[in-house]
């Protein structure tokens, strides 16, 4: 800290001018150099002798603000001066810093700095001007030109002319860094002064001429102050004002201008009085007013040679004397329709006429009402101070009166008939136009045998009856209102009322807008019931006050998603419309414009779908699906009444033989006496003896049903051929049970008869069997008759061909088999003759054809099997 404060203190700086010759050179505390704007700045800055061992003027750097300056704008002078130099200086104030920058103290080291500043030479003053305010000072002001951004003084000299040595001389002075300065208690005698005024700044000075001046010409008394304002007993239109005037020289001579103004009214007077000094009150009569009007005094004063007035006095209020109203008031009703009391409310309002006085005061009003027949007393008398009052009157009809007073009299009568209670005037006005020309309302008619009328106006939205207004007219047709009596954008009632005979006969009533206006809100739309292809639309009649014109049309605009804008347009009387031709099942977005002369207004958007179907597609859709079920239901129960007869002629139990084999013995024909058995007397076998085994059926549910089926057999037919069979076969039968049904195919169907069961349990205990196809069992059916069994082995089968003797007869052949497939082989005994295995073979392949696959099949049910447990 030492060193820097030695290092500021041997710092010096010189500034040189844009012309190079001057050289001003200052310590650093006091420097504060201003130059011309615009300018060339030059600055010099010398190091410290101790600072010359370690650095010299090459590292000195300038700094403008913040900012460094370019070295091409450096200057080295000697070993231990820089200077720097900075052309067209337009800065207003700016700092100029000086700093060492070495390598062995590191940062830069701030040496000194400079605030420069920039500006303009002053102008020379002009329009110098002064004011004696008597008695207190003398204030001068003057114009200084253009801002010089510099501290500029100005410096006001006042003057006078001494006649001895003909010349001005200086008798003082004062500053100020503004446009006026003043003498404080000028204690001067009436003499003449002349004011000079000089500007100066750091860059130049410039002074005016001396100005001469008359202390009389410049002189501004005190406002005056007024002490009444009366009016003087008897004589009207004369108010009497006492003032105080200035204080001044006795010698000097005074004029005082009187202003007076109309209490609420713009309309103002002024008269002038002059007088000598030597009256301090001065009176005046102030003639030509109105009567019993209010009237607004001031006062201002000014030396007969000055050129400035006095400030206006404080206004004093006065008031004329008064007169007697000396014309009636304009009178007007409103009648509201008749209560049921038989009574009804009168609303009168009346005004003053234009052509009356405006002098002629008035205090009060008062009504009073007497019947017409004069059959019922007259009313009370009522008084008000307002322009309107309200009677409630019986149904007769009635005479109003009104008159106006005050302290000095009554005004005229002014009357107005009341009709009875539902009275019948006639018309008289056949039609009424309204229009509009250059900012007034014109109205028109057409009327016969009259000649008076009254235009009545009010707004439609106004139910308020004393906001009505109102103008008698007489001897014409056309009525033109005042400028700014109707507003825009606004529907107003207009009626012509007709005057005859004292009567008011009934109106002829019209709406109208003064100017008309797009209106401020739309129509707010709804959507309802919409159907499949159409949908009514629906909107709300605009309010009046935002209708802003009568309203002419409605357009309903609609689209459906995606599809083009359609719009309908409708009267402006209907408040709904029903789309049609809609697509079904499509949603649309619709809205109502609502138009008038002026222009139109859309409202809200709504969306809304139509519906898939409508009611009538419904309607058939529910009566269908009614009749389906109502079909379906009975028969469902026809179906439950008659399910065996429906199964027998729909679905008869048809076997396949092609998916089943028929197992058999040689003893196969021997017993034809059980198939005639169970055959009918047409020949053909018994349906409750066929068996139909459904293809596909597991092995074990095919073995039930045939070990079933032959128990339930075996029950009836026990004597048949129970003796056919030795009791050792019966038991050897019992015992090869499971081979006999194992032996069946477990993945087709078989057919089983008695003969094959009976030759299956007497080849049993034979080792020798053979199996022939299926062909043999056609070739055996459609024989005519089997050929006997021959069976050599044992008398038992003797006496069984003995007791079956039927099984020799022909057997019918069953078409049901007619189909069977010739690959189905059944089981033959080894030593059955070889004609009839023969002939079953040839015959086999007439009648029959292949089967084709999934053809049922018939098992011929004529045994039964018995059940080995």
């Amino acid at each position: 800290m030492f060193f820097s404060l030695l290092w500021l203190s041997v710092v010096l700086c010189r500034i040189y001018t844009a012309d190079g010759n001057s050289v001003r050179e200052a310590k650093i505390f006091p420097l504060s150099p201003e130059i011309e704007r615009g300018s060339t700045l030059k600055l010099f800055c010398t190091l410290g002798k101790h600072l010359i061992p370690r650095g010299n003027a090459s590292h000195i750097i300038w700094k403008l603000n913040h900012d460094l300056i370019p070295q091409e704008y450096y200057t080295i002078i000697n070993e231990s001066t820089s200077g720097v130099t900075i052309h067209n200086f337009t800065y207003e104030s700016a700092h100029v810093r000086c700093f060492t920058k070495m390598l062995h103290l590191g940062d830069e080291q701030l040496q000194i700095h400079i605030n420069v500043k920039s500006g303009f030479s002053p102008e020379k003053p002009k329009n110098i001007s002064c004011i004696y305010y008597y008695d207190i000072n003398i204030t001068c002001s003057w114009i200084s030109g253009r801002e010089t951004h510099l501290n500029t003084t100005y410096t006001l000299v006042r003057k006078h002319y001494d006649d001895g040595i003909q010349q001005w001389i200086n008798r003082d002075s004062c500053q100020s860094n503004n446009g006026s300065c003043a003498f404080f208690f000028p204690d001067i005698p009436y003499a003449r002064y002349c004011f000079q005024v000089t500007a100066k700044n750091a860059l130049s000075n410039s002074t005016t001429e001396c100005v001469p001046m008359e202390m009389l010409e410049i002189e501004k008394l005190e406002a005056p102050d007024i002490i009444s304002v009366e009016k003087i007993a008897g004589i009207k239109q004369l108010l009497n004002i006492t003032w105080k005037n200035p204080m001044v020289a006795p010698e000097r001579h005074l004029c005082c201008l009187i202003q007076y103004r109309k209490m609420h009214s713009n309309d103002s007077g002024n008269v002038t009085d002059c007088t000598n000094r030597t009256e301090t009150i001065k009176s005046y009569n102030l003639m030509g007013l109105q009567d019993f009007t209010e009237y607004a005094i001031a006062i201002q004063c000014k030396g007969a040679l000055a050129k400035f007035w006095s400030e206006w006095s404080e206004e004093r209020i006065g008031r004329t004397e008064e007169k007697a109203p000396s014309r009636k008031v304009d009178l007007w009703r409103v009648i509201e329709s008749s209560q049921s009391s038989g009574n009804r409310y009168v609303h009168l309002m009346w005004k003053l006429l234009e052509e009356f006085p405006s002098s002629e005061s008035i205090h009060g009003y008062k009504i009073w009402y007497i019947p017409e027949n004069n059959a019922s007393p007259a009313g009370p008398t009522h008084n008000t101070t307002d322009k309107k009052f309200t009677l409630l009157l019986p149904g007769e009809a009635y005479v109003l009166s009104v008159i106006a007073y005050n302290s000095a009299g009554e005004s005229p009568e002014a009357t107005l008939r009341i009709p009875t209670i539902g009275e019948i005037t006639s018309t008289h006005i056949d039609s009424v136009w309204t229009f509009t020309l250059r900012k007034k309302m014109i109205v028109t008619w057409e009327a016969s045998s009259v000649n008076e009328y009254v235009i009545e106006w009010y707004k439609e939205w106004d139910t308020e009856p004393f906001n009505r207004s109102w103008q008698y007219v007489s001897n014409t047709t056309n009525w033109t209102s005042q400028e700014g009596a109707f507003e825009s954008f606004i529907c107003y009632n207009i009626s012509v009322y007709p005057l005859f005979e004292n009567k008011i006969g009934a109106p002829y009533s019209v709406q109208a807008y003064f100017q008309e206006k797009p209106p401020t809100v739309g129509p707010e739309t709804k959507a309802d019931n919409p159907g499949k292809n159409e949908a009514i639309i629906k909107w709300n009649e605009i309010d009046k006050i935002h209708k802003n014109g009568f309203i002419r049309n409605y357009t309903i605009f609609y689209k459906s998603e995606g599809g083009k804008e359609l719009n309908k347009t409708v009267n402006c009387n209907v408040l709904q419309y029903k789309l049609s031709s809609l697509e079904a099942n499509t949603q649309y977005t619709a809205y109502v414009n609502a138009a008038n002369s002026a222009g139109g207004k859309n409202g809200n958007t709504v969306t809304f779908k139509t519906s898939k179907f409508n009611k009538e597609d419904l309607l058939y859709i529910f009566i269908s699906l009614g009749l389906c079920m109502l079909f379906l239901l009975l028969l469902g129960i026809i179906c439950t009444l008659k399910k065996q007869t429906l199964k027998r002629v729909c679905w008869p139990d048809v076997p396949n033989p092609a998916e089943s084999i028929v197992v058999g013995s040689e003893d196969v024909f021997m017993c034809n006496s059980l198939l005639k058995q169970g055959q009918s007397e047409d020949g053909t076998v018994g349906s409750e003896n066929i068996s139909v085994l459904e293809p596909g059926m597991p092995h074990e549910n095919q073995t039930e049903l045939l070990l079933i089926k032959h128990e339930n057999y075996e029950s009836d037919h026990t004597d048949t051929c129970a003796k056919d069979v030795p009791n050792d076969h019966k038991k050897e039968l019992c015992n090869k049970e499971h081979e006999v049904v194992k032996s069946f195919s477990p993945s087709l169907p078989y057919i089983v008869t008695e003969q094959d069961f009976r030759s299956q349990m007497l080849s049993a205990v034979k080792p020798n069997r053979k199996i022939y196809p299926v062909e043999k069992l056609e070739e055996d059916f459609s024989k005519p008759q089997f050929s006997p069994v021959q069976n050599s082995s044992s008398k038992d089968n003797e006496n069984e061909d003995g007791e079956c003797t039927d099984i020799k007869e022909a057997a019918t052949f069953n078409p049901y088999l007619k189909n069977s497939i010739n690959t189905r082989e059944f089981i033959v005994p080894e030593n059955l003759p070889d004609r009839n295995k023969n002939e079953s073979r040839t015959q086999s392949t007439a009648p029959f054809q292949k089967n084709t696959a999934g053809q049922s099949y018939v098992t011929l049910d004529m045994f039964g099997l018995t059940i080995a447990h």
